[in-house]
C-alpha cells in the first residue's frame, strides 16, 4: 500500500504510462488531498440495442425474482471504463440516465481501461456478467452499498463474493478524466460518490441490473 504522498503525486504529477498504470492499479485508499468532483448524468443517451433487448429478455424471463420494473439498471462492459456505461432505464418513458462504472481488476490484469474477461469464481476479482436483482441498502466498508443477488449461472457467486454497487474514491470523473480511465474494483460496480446516490434513490430493492460485454 503506498503512502498519502505518493498517492497524491499520482494525481497531480506527470508519469510515464506503465508506471502509472501499475500505482493506480495498486492503490485502494484515496489520497489525503483527494476532493471528488460531481458527476452529471446525460438526459437521453443511446444503450447498444443488442445488449438493451438482452436486459429486456432477462427482465422477462426474472420477472418471478423481480418485484419492481419501473426501473432498469444495465451495465455494458463493452466500453471503455472513462466512458458512462451503467444506465439507469425508466421502462414507462424510456429515459435514460448514464454514469461511470468500474469494472473488476482481475476483469482487466493489464489495467487497460477495458474489461477484457468475466468470471464468476471467487477470488478472481472480477466482474460477472449476468442478470442480478438488487438487495437492501447497507452500511459497509465502502459506506452506503446495495446487495446484488446473481439470478444466472454466470453471476451465481455474486453473494459469497460479496459483489454490491458501492463508491468509490477510484470511481470518480476526476480520475478518469487524469488518466483516462478508472481504477479497477474486485469485481463490484464501484460508482461515484455522486453517482451512487441517484442509483441509490432509483434503482433500489428489488430491481433488475443486468450486466453484460456485447
Amino acid at each position: 500500500m503506498l503512502g498519502s504522498g505518493a498517492a497524491a503525486g499520482l494525481l497531480t504529477s506527470s508519469a510515464d504510462a506503465q508506471t502509472l498504470a501499475e500505482i493506480v492499479g495498486s492503490l485502494k485508499d484515496p489520497p489525503a488531498s483527494y476532493k471528488p468532483v460531481p458527476a452529471r448524468p446525460a438526459a437521453r443517451p443511446a444503450i447498444n440495442s443488442g445488449l438493451l433487448a438482452r436486459a429486456r429478455g432477462a427482465l422477462q424471463a426474472k420477472r418471478g425474482a423481480i418485484r419492481h420494473a419501473d426501473v432498469i439498471g444495465i451495465t455494458d462492459f463493452s466500453r471503455a471504463s472513462r466512458d458512462p456505461r451503467f444506465y439507469l432505464l425508466y421502462v414507462g418513458s424510456g429515459m435514460v440516465t448514464e454514469y461511470q462504472v468500474a469494472h473488476g481488476r482481475g476483469s482487466d490484469p493489464a489495467h487497460c481501461g477495458y474489461l477484457e474477461r468475466f468470471s464468476n469464481v471467487v477470488g478472481s476479482e472480477a466482474s460477472s456478467a449476468g442478470a442480478y436483482v438488487t438487495g437492501d441498502v447497507y452500511h459497509g466498508k465502502y459506506g452506503r452499498s446495495l446487495r446484488l443477488t446473481g439470478l444466472d449461472y454466470s453471476n451465481s457467486n455474486a453473494e459469497d463474493r460479496a459483489i454490491v454497487v458501492h463508491s468509490a474514491w477510484y470511481s470518480e470523473p476526476e480520475v478518469a478524466q487524469a488518466h483516462g480511465k478508472l481504477g479497477r474494483s474486485e469485481g463490484c460496480f464501484a460508482l461515484s460518490q455522486l453517482s451512487l446516490q441517484y442509483v441509490l434513490q432509483q434503482l433500489g430493492p428489488g430491481r433488475l441490473l443486468y450486466a453484460d460485454k456485447i
